[in-house]
């Protein structure tokens, strides 16, 4: 889950990025399949987050996994991580692709409300919970 702080007045708040995929008009977190080249579910989650988006990420803490039948019925296991756009890539120019064809930088509220499933909203509450324990 690709997050940055960004300033707003004298407030500083957290963002999240989401991605639009048009093949299946949704919107959810960045994520994939491991390639042959990929060591780890990490590296994975690196390297999906780059395609998807565009931006280069330094990986944070791991958030958790979510578990869910696809479209297909098929049984689906995803791993996440907190990741922080690399000094510089904040602003980079997002180029659609025929995976990804919007990526939106919103707040948890907004991410809540734009997110397409239960899943994914489920893993945005956990990492609201994760920050109001570090309070």
């Amino acid at each position: 889950v690709g997050r940055r702080r960004r300033r707003r007045g004298l407030r500083r708040r957290d963002e999240l990025v989401v991605v639009h995929r048009p093949r299946y008009d949704d919107w959810s977190f960045p994520k994939g399949k491991r390639s042959q080249d990929d060591g780890d579910d990490a590296a994975t989650a690196l390297r999906e987050v780059e395609e998807e988006t565009g931006l280069r990420c330094e990986l944070g803490p791991e958030l958790g996994e979510t578990r869910y039948r696809d479209n297909r019925g098929r049984d689906k296991r995803v791993r996440y991580w907190l990741m922080t756009p690399v000094t510089g890539q904040e602003e980079r120019l997002f180029v659609p692709n025929r995976e990804v064809d919007e990526v939106r930088w919103c707040t948890r509220a907004q991410a809540g409300r734009l997110l397409t499933y239960d899943h994914d909203r489920a893993l945005l509450e956990q990492l609201g919970e994760r920050d109001r324990l570090r309070g």
